[in-house]
């Protein structure tokens, strides 16, 4: 089979890199890849967003089938183009897409299909939600409707920081269009868990419950970035809460999608919140998590093209996926300044020390080639991913791997707690 992989970050280095391991694959290509996908795949100058030329090529290289990793071509309707263009994509349509693409949809679809969330209010007027931000107890949460990179979304201690983000969000756009609708909902709490499954629209296959680390300092202090790092299985998720997730949440989301008319086919993704009275939804994504899709391809036994396959032939009710036994962490290096304006051009150093290990890998998110050498390009730039029998073994395993003995570049920073939520004895509840 040919392949084209298309998205250039470490969530598609992993689909690659295990790609790469098929015996159905004869061909790998990316649009537009990174150095590091380029080592095992051949990369094309085509971006994400031009889809029309993807399609071309896709055509014209005979492409047995097209994995998409970024959400905004899914949101866009790539899955649809490539349809009618006879093309075998794997993915959500952008009818099903809305699902992440617009927070209010999904709010809604849960409120009216009874999808356990967070108590929330919309608002499309700035009036109307400034005045409503004085009646509020405080903390509470603020969303953006639209896509903003995981940035969107603030956790509001008091009135004051409320009303500056909401006319950041409003009256400043700073994220654009995605800020004509909000969200103000209440302030859950608890551990939260990334649970990807699965589906061709009728029947879903739950993948290993991970766990992202979305702000950029240790303790989870500081503001959201697009990941810093995470670690699967997550050990404190027995088989008797997946089965409720699955019961209370998955399988009506899939359901409520059929219903309105939205079959949904791929990854469905929803953020959970494991609060007191149970899991809840925080928000839902169409497409496989980055950095978790790091740990999980790691950890994945099962070839990643059967998945695919089950979905496009609508088989998901006879999939099986097996798993390595043991933990996979992912811990991202970023550089100076993210998640705000960072640095770039930074030379990257150790890189040929680990590329070789099978239970240990590099994925690149951020990086480029300069005269030669490999060096920094975006906010995200490495993934330094492991897999052991356990997930204390696997931490000391990859952190060691990391600094001047290891993997490092000027201004490099990263979070030295990924994992160590999943060592804690005390249950989610």
């Amino acid at each position: 089979m040919k392949i084209l992989v298309i998205g250039s970050g470490g969530r598609e280095h992993a689909f690659v890199w295990k790609l790469a391991q098929s015996k159905r694959v004869s061909k790998i290509f990316c649009a537009p890849g990174n150095p590091g996908i380029g080592q095992i795949a051949l990369n094309i100058s085509i971006q994400a967003s031009q889809l029309d030329q993807l399609v071309r090529f896709a055509k014209k290289e005979k492409i047995d089938l097209i994995i998409v990793g970024p959400e905004v071509s899914l949101i866009s309707g790539i899955v649809d183009l490539f349809k009618k263009n006879h093309l075998n994509i794997f993915g959500p349509t952008e009818k099903a897409a809305r699902i992440e693409g617009s927070k209010v949809f999904a709010k809604k679809l849960m409120l009216k299909y009874g999808i356990p969330t967070a108590k929330f209010a919309i608002f499309d007027d700035y009036g109307y939600a400034k005045t409503f931000l004085k009646t509020q107890k405080y903390p509470l949460v603020m969303k953006a409707d639209g896509q903003c990179l995981g940035k969107g979304v603030m956790v509001c201690q008091d009135e004051k920081s409320a009303q500056r983000f909401l006319k950041l969000l409003m009256i400043d756009k700073t994220f654009g269009q995605s800020g004509n609708k909000i969200i103000i909902e209440e302030c859950l709490t608890g551990q939260e868990v990334s649970f990807m499954v699965v589906t061709d629209g009728t029947n879903f296959v739950s993948l290993l419950p991970s766990q992202d680390h979305k702000p950029v300092f240790d303790g989870d202090r500081g503001p959201n970035t697009g990941g810093m790092g995470a670690y699967a299985p997550v050990p404190f998720i027995d088989k008797k809460l997946i089965s409720r997730i699955e019961k209370e949440i998955i399988g009506p989301t899939i359901s409520a999608m059929a219903k309105e008319g939205c079959l949904y086919k791929g990854i469905l993704y929803p953020g959970l919140i494991l609060t007191k009275d149970g899991p809840k939804v925080l928000e839902y994504n169409c497409r496989f998590g980055d950095p978790e899709t790091q740990p999980l391809m790691m950890m994945l036994k099962t070839d990643l093209i059967d998945i695919f396959e089950a979905v496009l032939k609508n088989k998901v009710k006879s999939l099986r996926i097996k798993w390595f036994a043991g933990s996979a962490v992912c811990v991202v290096l970023t550089s100076k300044g993210y998640p705000g304006n960072y640095e770039k051009g930074k030379e990257i150093v150790g890189l040929t020390n680990l590329d070789k290990k099978n239970d240990l890998q590099v994925f690149h998110a951020g990086t480029k080639i300069d005269n030669g050498k490999i060096v920094s390009s975006g906010g995200r730039v490495l993934g330094i991913t492991g897999r052991d029998k356990n997930l204390r073994l696997v931490i000391k395993k990859v952190y060691k791997t990391i600094g001047k003995k290891g993997v490092h570049f000027s201004g490099m920073q990263y979070r030295k707690d990924i994992g160590k939520k999943g060592l804690k004895k005390k249950l989610w509840n």
